[in-house]
């Protein structure tokens, strides 16, 4: 899921609570919540760091941060996070890169990870660690 200003130039500001907790405000570009699956994707991109598939995690990693704290968290797959539109600007969400809706100001959406886990078929055995050296071509040592 991805939370994402929709103007050029500006950012947009998402309170974000972790469990019911407040955790802060972030100032960005956007927010992306993401399971270990997609953490190769859009996260990655923005310097999120890269999960194994065996986890189970949310990872949230801010977009462009305009703040000092401007790490990606690993959140435990059970935590529930809600993120609060803030200030004047109306924000776009997207899963998968397919925009789902607009959300203006004071709006909440909430995100959680699924129970369900996603089994894909395999036609030969890969190992998540394979698969990386391949795709961004590492070296053995």
């Amino acid at each position: 899921v991805v939370v994402e200003k929709r103007e050029a130039g500006h950012t947009v500001r998402l309170g974000v609570d972790i469990d019911k907790a407040p955790f802060t405000t972030y100032a960005a570009d956007g927010l992306i919540l993401a399971t270990p699956t997609g953490s190769t994707a859009y996260s990655m991109s923005a310097r999120g760091p890269i999960l194994s598939p065996q986890l189970r995690a949310i990872l949230m990693t801010p977009v462009s941060p305009h703040m000092l704290f401007d790490r990606s968290m690993v959140l435990d797959a059970r935590e529930l996070v809600r993120i609060e539109i803030l200030g004047h600007r109306h924000v776009n969400v997207a899963t998968d890169g397919d925009l789902v809706h607009t959300l203006k100001p004071g709006d909440v959406i909430e995100v959680r990870a699924a129970q369900e886990v996603a089994r894909f078929v395999r036609f030969e055995e890969q190992r998540f660690h394979q698969v990386l050296k391949t795709k961004f071509g590492l070296s053995d040592r």
